[in-house]
């Protein structure tokens, strides 16, 4: 007896593996997109750390009055005062819930500064509870 074209049943399996397959596809596409949208605000925060780092290197002479908490604005006037209120204003607007802050130590002869930038990162991780939220911290000598 010959047998001509496909029965249904091989026809629902082969719907079958190929609708497994492409769902699979589906979700490394969401996988990428998600690990993509973290990476890039991983690159907006080391981009704003060392932008905060140059605007103290070009005001050394004032470099510690760039001192700032999480969560505090800006103190006092002049030009420090000016680039940190910059600062903060670029983080809040580039990163979800995103804050700053500059710690410089003068101990031992040697200036140093160290940059923490915080944001919320939920829709990187797809965890909405406190392990969300991401620090990037710089050191550097000025």
């Amino acid at each position: 007896m010959r047998q001509k074209g496909f029965t249904l049943l091989e026809v629902l399996v082969a719907m079958l593996i190929l609708s497994i397959g492409l769902l699979g596809l589906a979700g490394l596409m969401a996988s990428g997109l998600r690990n993509n949208h973290s990476a890039y605000y991983r690159t907006q925060a080391t981009w704003l750390a060392y932008d905060v780092i140059d605007r103290m290197r070009a005001n050394q002479v004032n470099a510690a009055d760039y001192g700032v908490e999480m969560g505090a604005d800006a103190a006092g006037e002049g030009v420090a005062a000016v680039d940190i209120a910059n600062w903060k204003a670029m983080i809040a607007t580039t990163l979800p819930e995103g804050d700053g802050a500059v710690l410089v130590n003068a101990a031992g002869g040697v200036r140093t500064v160290t940059i923490d930038i915080q944001w919320n990162d939920s829709r990187g991780t797809n965890s909405p509870d406190d392990e969300s939220t991401k620090t990037f911290t710089v050191m550097s000598r000025l």
